[in-house]
């Protein structure tokens, strides 16, 4: 980070959710509460956990200046209205940025410090998101090109060669700078300027799962606001796909039904080329 930078004080608000989440939350939580020169509002949303996920939050202490909110649901009501829920809690806060993160990850403050520097240099990011890395050094493929039928056909089918060709059609061309705009990041990780949100509002709870994350991006960038990928901050998630597991699952049909109702509201299905005209602003308007 550029030494140049005087690291303000921030006040972010962390929307979390979890589901059996045991073996990942405490870390996760912990790496928030110990990050230098950052408050952190945090509300974790549990979808019907019947481990002891509830019990592992009981017992986390956060910092001065930090607080911790759990809301309890007794099943599981999907990623957009408990992600919805939880901003609703921290609008209440007066926080600089939303955050929406994933339980699996852990977090450090060059990494939001870093975020925090360039919204403040490129003041139409609207959303703004790290490198991903796992444990075993794996780099995860966290800004990602908008899906389309042919790639979500070939990623789902339980095919390695066919995977392979839809992981290709997913990955964003990699530019130069330490952050640049991207069709729409992956919602393990998502750093929410104040004022975008008042303006894109709240997830689509049509929505149960996935591609929540594409479709918000979406509307992100038609109201003229851009998505923003940035390299240099990076943070650990130990992901776990859900919808890759089993090609018969309920995960993958919540995912096929959100993809259906996503190309439907925004008129694309083949191709993303007409979407992105449609944008008021482009990537090369920087």
């Amino acid at each position: 980070m550029d030494s140049s930078y005087n690291n303000p004080v921030l006040n972010i608000g962390f929307v979390i959710l979890t589901w059996n989440s045991e073996k990942v939350v405490k870390a996760c939580l912990e790496s928030i509460f110990d990050m230098e020169n950052i408050d952190s509002q945090v509300v974790v949303i549990d979808n019907g956990s019947t481990d002891k996920t509830k019990d592992i939050i009981s017992e986390i202490k956060p910092e001065s200046g930090s607080s911790l909110k759990l809301i309890y649901h007794e099943k599981n009501f999907g990623t957009t209205k408990t992600r919805n829920e939880g901003l609703k809690y921290i609008k209440k806060f007066n926080v600089d940025h939303y955050c929406i993160l994933d339980s699996d990850t852990v977090v450090n403050s060059e990494a939001f410090l870093t975020m925090h520097r360039e919204m403040e240099l490129h003041s139409d990011y609207g959303i703004i998101g790290p490198q991903m890395i796992a444990t075993d050094g794996t780099i995860q493929v966290s800004a990602r090109a908008f899906p389309t039928v042919f790639e979500k056909f070939c990623k789902f089918m339980p095919v390695k060669a066919l995977q392979k060709i839809g992981e290709k059609m997913e990955v964003q061309t990699v530019q130069d700078g330490t952050s640049y705009t991207v069709d729409y990041l992956q919602s393990a990780c998502w750093l929410i300027n104040k004022k975008a949100f008042e303006k894109v509002s709240y997830l689509d709870e049509k929505i149960f799962y996935a591609p929540e994350d594409a479709e918000y991006c979406i509307r992100m960038w038609r109201s003229g606001w851009k998505v923003a990928f940035c390299p240099e901050a990076q943070i650990i998630h130990e992901w776990q796909r859900l919808s890759k597991k089993k090609f018969f699952s309920k995960m993958n049909w919540e995912h096929i039904k959100g993809l259906a109702y996503m190309f439907r509201k925004h008129g694309y299905i083949f191709s993303a080329k007409k979407l992105r005209s449609q944008f008021p602003c482009s990537f090369t308007d920087q």
